[in-house]
């Protein structure tokens, strides 16, 4: 028996059984089951559940995701892997009965449940590769620590092989995210089309060909530069820099991008599903994928790609230039609001212009601020294990810290600072105090990693392998405000031992609250 196997049969029966489960799937900290009757689910006896590594859990529903989930924290993986055990591996891919009860449980809402569906579909796309993309941003991060001219520990050259290599390996994820995107979306929206998502891949693939790029982009031939062919046109102040089949197109750069390969999948999947039928079935293995492929392709050549990555790359301009006005204010603001984006599950709305903003410069304003709040939501949970007297709650804070610290702020957040309301306003209010110290010092942050552990993401930038003077100083400086406050804060303000623990903050669907008012 595997010591999570007690703590997986609990889990099961207090959703409900295995019979009101249709689906589970895990993120970094949490089981996300899909029930045919949420209200079956057993909050309260959820919440009594422990296990080795697994101090307290946290449970809560999802209204955005139509989710039940389960908060486990680091043993998430081993728990997952019980729970499908004992479940059977129909639970972990989508099967026809969970796609019908998706389809049943849905907002009648046209607005709401498009909302929904995007929410969804950003968050399956992105869960799987978020861990790869922070891994990419550590090696480029601790890569600079160790070149020479960074003042730091001077090893490596920056113009050696050695030091070429290891940081295109770490730019690797960012520069092929359409690929990875392409792949993650079509086993998020067709999970049984096991087709379509090598073809989504393939479409991402196609995105970022230097093939493709070269018909816009200057050329090297032996010794000569070739430059790029001039413009085919212009309309509305948009250049059309290349032409498919006579017909003008504007041709962006797809490296880093992630929304054009999320509508060119959802494109995909209709057009896969119905070739499958229509096409006869000695036919069906060539023409099924080709046409997919070759269709789904065009159509984000000559319109998705650049309607979409015009929208992000706007919405990235808007936010860099709202943050630019008075980067102090702002921080202060998000840095004090942003936290409660991820109770109503909106904070994978951001990722993307995160992602956007480090493609265009290297750095990310908003990430900076974000890594704030999560480094504060780990003290507000190491505040409580200080003060506390309650062996358990001190069990759960330790833990609870540690993960916010390595960027993992879930099981601070839903174990103990929302639980205990005050802890999580608290830190909320030193996450707006450390972001606007690093907001009003113009604090850079290059890569997705935050709270402690990102803390090589603050010396130098990816795309112009430039460390800001003082940058790292001021980082620390920030970090140690932000700390400093949100301790005093929560020790005086926000937690005391008589305080009643509530059930959390349940994730409610704020967007359809609004629509209903």
């Amino acid at each position: 028996m595997s010591k999570y196997t007690q703590l997986a049969s609990d889990i099961i029966k207090n959703v409900g059984g295995p019979e009101n489960i249709t689906k589970v799937i895990h993120c970094i900290t949490r089981l996300r089951f899909t029930l045919k009757d949420k209200d079956k689910a057993n909050q309260a006896e959820l919440q009594k559940l422990k296990a080795p590594g697994v101090p307290a859990v946290t449970a809560l529903y999802n209204a955005n995701l139509d989710q039940y989930q389960v908060v486990i924290g680091q043993a998430i993986e081993d728990v997952y892997d019980e729970v499908v055990a004992q479940l059977g591996n129909s639970v972990a891919t989508a099967t026809e009965t969970s796609e019908m009860t998706a389809e049943k449980k849905g907002s009648k809402n046209p607005i709401i449940r498009a909302f929904q569906v995007v929410i969804g579909t950003i968050t399956g796309s992105m869960i799987p590769i978020i861990g790869l993309l922070a891994a990419g941003g550590m090696i480029n991060g601790l890569l600079a620590i160790f070149v020479k001219g960074n003042r730091l520990i001077e090893v490596i050259d920056p113009a050696s092989s050695t030091y070429i290599i290891v940081s295109t390996l770490a730019m690797t994820p960012f520069y092929f995210l359409p690929v990875l995107v392409g792949f993650s979306a079509a086993k998020q929206l067709a999970p049984k089309d096991g087709s379509l998502q090598f073809i989504g891949a393939a479409v991402g693939g196609f995105m970022i060909n230097p093939g493709l790029m070269n018909l816009v982009n200057p050329t090297i031939s032996g010794d000569k530069v070739v430059p790029a062919p001039e413009a085919v046109a212009h309309f509305l102040g948009v250049t059309f820099n290349t032409s498919y089949f006579g017909i003008p197109v504007a041709l962006p750069n797809y490296a880093y991008t992630i929304f054009p390969i999320i509508v060119a999948v959802a494109i995909a999947k209709p057009l896969n599903a119905w070739l499958k039928q229509a096409l006869p079935l000695a036919l069906r293995p060539i023409f099924q994928p080709m046409i997919t492929f070759f269709i789904t392709a065009s159509i984000v050549l000559l319109l998705v790609g650049p309607v979409i990555s015009t929208i992000s790359s706007g919405l990235s301009f808007v936010i860099d230039h709202i943050l630019s006005l008075n980067l102090g204010i702002a921080s202060i603001i998000v840095g004090g609001l942003y936290q409660c984006l991820v109770i109503f599950g909106l904070h994978w709305l951001v990722v993307p212009l995160i992602s956007q903003e480090l493609a265009a410069t290297g750095a990310s304003s908003l990430n900076m601020i974000v890594s704030f709040t999560m480094l504060a939501q780990g003290v507000g949970a190491l505040t409580v294990f200080f003060k506390t007297k309650k062996s358990d709650l001190k069990g759960l804070a330790a833990p609870a810290a540690i993960s916010a610290f390595c960027g993992v702020t879930e099981p601070a957040m839903y174990g103990i600072n929302l639980k205990y309301i005050r802890v999580f306003i608290m830190s909320s209010i030193g996450a707006a105090i450390g972001a606007g110290v690093a907001g009003f010092g113009n604090l850079k942050m290059f890569g997705f990693s935050g709270s402690l552990i990102g803390f090589p993401n603050f010396i130098s930038n990816p795309l112009t392998h430039q460390a800001p003077a003082g940058n790292l100083m001021l980082f620390w400086i920030a970090t140690v405000v932000c700390m400093v406050a949100t301790f005093l804060l929560v020790w005086f303000f926000g937690y005391k031992d008589t305080d009643v623990m509530g059930t959390g903050v349940e994730k409610k669907n704020a967007f359809k609250d609004a629509v209903n008012k």
